[in-house]
């Protein structure tokens, strides 16, 4: 029996099923969109992502992002493979809030056999203001082929 595509394995629906018990799920980070060519999610700033000077932290970021396009990879890899991230750079231009909105929107600059690589844009949304560009990642995965055995 053939596998169903990776489009209607991995949905948004499907992602929060499973990601409760996962350090996304510890973090918060919510799955809003999830197609081929991008892929978003998102997390409401409470506590747990403040460091102590009261601002989000580089990691809080760095996890949301990294997510998103590990979303964004499964969607632009072959059915049956994994990956691992090889690399990854993170620039945050304003710094997060308690209470703030943080959406991250995900999409591939390359999808090769070995690489993926996809850029990953953050906005911040506070009080209700439009949305401002907050920090950019840039993630390269490392295309893993299926398991033998």
């Amino acid at each position: 029996m053939s596998e169903p595509p990776i489009s209607e394995v991995f949905t948004p629906e499907n992602v929060r099923a499973f990601i409760g018990d996962s350090f996304p799920g510890d973090l918060g980070i919510e799955p809003l969109e999830i197609e081929d060519s991008f892929a978003s999610g998102r997390i409401v700033v409470d506590r747990r992502h403040l460091h102590p000077g009261g601002y989000v932290h580089g990691g809080v970021w760095t996890a949301l992002g990294d997510t998103v396009a590990a979303w964004a990879t499964f969607r632009n890899i072959p059915a049956g493979h994994n990956f691992t991230t090889i690399e990854l750079k993170l620039n945050v231009f304003s710094a997060g809030l308690l209470d703030d909105e943080i959406v991250a929107t995900g999409k591939p600059l390359h999808a090769g056999k070995s690489t993926v690589v996809i850029e990953v844009k953050i906005e911040r949304i506070r009080e209700g203001k439009d949305p401002v560009l907050a920090a950019n990642l840039i993630v390269t995965q490392f295309v893993l082929r299926p398991r033998q055995g």
